[in-house]
């Protein structure tokens, strides 16, 4: 069904379809006090979504357990729980290649399970919304938040939006669906927040009315066939050319993949004129700058605040999307920086190493400062590092 002919009309639980632009940007809002998890639930019931699977992993698994009460409630119109994460995501591709709008989460040791599903997801062309609240992985457990997972989905094809706040979150989750479905990118979109920082405390959010919904997901207008009876997936490997070792087979794969970067490129144009820009600045004419994405920003606003007490001037570059990852806008954003700083809730600092391969004199670049393992990065960390840096050089920084 077309979107424009059901456009005013009523859901089964009497929310009226509207314009999704009209749910962003027009319709009343009312503040609310909520936490994160919170907001996941407050998104979906506004989302239009058909199914959603789930398994629980801390700090997901509260959001995963609100949406649950949704579909009891009817807003959601179906909703069941997987075996193990790996089972889930394949469930949800089942569910998406069958037409369904599909919402999920996962966090931490969920998302290394669920791994091998993403690339699938991507080269199917599946616009999967999932929900990833980052935590520690590694031995010795830790379920505290830690970003490394998000470094490692970077290039499964996936477009990947970082929030800040829970403000962010919601309009993210909204927003990621209409980027997503649009056909020239038809992707799945990982929507993330740092786990706790966002997911568990409390923050005023700006909210539609719940009596209003986004259009259902139409899938036929998805740029690949959607299964059904008469276009079972067997006919996609009745000659299966991924069997055989011959260029058709190379030039397939390869195409392919390259095809999916290339809609990612696409979401360019939807991504900017629904959340206003891959990247937010402040002051980025100054001598150093802060470049960072997700609550390191937060954490990044206050130290800026704090050097300016002591008369050193620092902007800041917000990176909202790692992809598509804004490249030129960073390239100019940065042009006139001295010193880039790049705080990271990780240990390998992925983020510095992206800025790194797109800007020129990339020696101006500062890997951190890193907290891991679910530290917190209290801002005084930051103004330590760039006050320790600015110590050790002897060219002068404007003030």
């Amino acid at each position: 069904m077309e979107a424009n002919t059901i456009i005013g009309t009523v859901n089964k639980k009497g929310q009226k379809i509207v314009e999704p632009e009209y749910l962003f940007f027009e319709a009343p809002r009312q503040q609310y006090f909520m936490t994160g998890s919170e907001v996941v639930r407050e998104a979906i019931r506004r989302a239009s979504v058909d199914i959603s699977v789930a398994y629980p992993i801390t700090p997901q698994s509260e959001a995963a357990a609100m949406v649950g009460d949704l579909y009891v409630e009817g807003y959601v119109g179906d909703y069941f729980r997987g075996e193990s994460e790996f089972a889930v995501m394949s469930q949800c591709a089942g569910a998406s290649f069958g037409g369904a709008r599909v919402f999920t989460t996962t966090s931490g040791p969920g998302t290394l399970r669920a791994y091998e599903n993403f690339p699938m997801w991507a080269g199917s062309r599946l616009p999967i919304l999932i929900n990833v609240m980052v935590r520690g992985i590694n031995s010795p457990l830790n379920i505290q938040p830690d970003t490394l997972e998000l470094g490692m989905i970077l290039d499964t094809g996936m477009l990947i939006w970082h929030a800040e706040t829970a403000q962010e979150l919601l309009d993210y989750l909204l927003k990621g669906y209409i980027v997503a479905e649009e056909p020239d990118v038809h992707l799945p979109i990982a929507v993330v927040i740092d786990g706790f920082f966002v997911s568990h405390t409390k923050d005023m959010v700006m909210i539609p009315s719940a009596d209003l919904a986004l259009p259902p997901y139409n899938p036929y207008r998805s740029p690949v066939p959607c299964m059904d009876m008469e276009v079972p997936p067997v006919r996609m490997m009745r000659d299966p050319f991924v069997m055989k070792s011959n260029y058709i087979s190379y030039a397939t794969h390869a195409s392919w993949q390259q095809e999916i970067r290339a809609a990612i490129e696409r979401s360019r144009k939807h991504t900017i004129r629904l959340i206003g820009g891959l990247i937010e600045e402040e002051n980025s004419d100054a001598d150093i700058l802060i470049v960072s994405s997700g609550t390191a920003v937060a954490q990044g606003r206050e130290a800026i605040r704090l050097l300016a007490e002591e008369g050193i001037r620092v902007g800041i570059v917000k990176v909202k999307t790692l992809r598509p990852f804004p490249h030129e806008e960073i390239r100019q954003a940065t042009k006139n920086a001295k010193l880039i700083f790049v705080p990271e809730f990780n240990v390998v600092g992925w983020m510095a190493r992206e800025i790194k391969a797109v800007i020129p004199d990339n020696h101006r670049v500062i890997e951190g400062p890193h907290v891991a393992g679910g530290m917190t990065m209290p801002p005084e960390v930051i103004v330590e590092e760039i006050k320790k840096v600015l110590a050790g050089k002897k060219e002068v920084v404007r003030g």
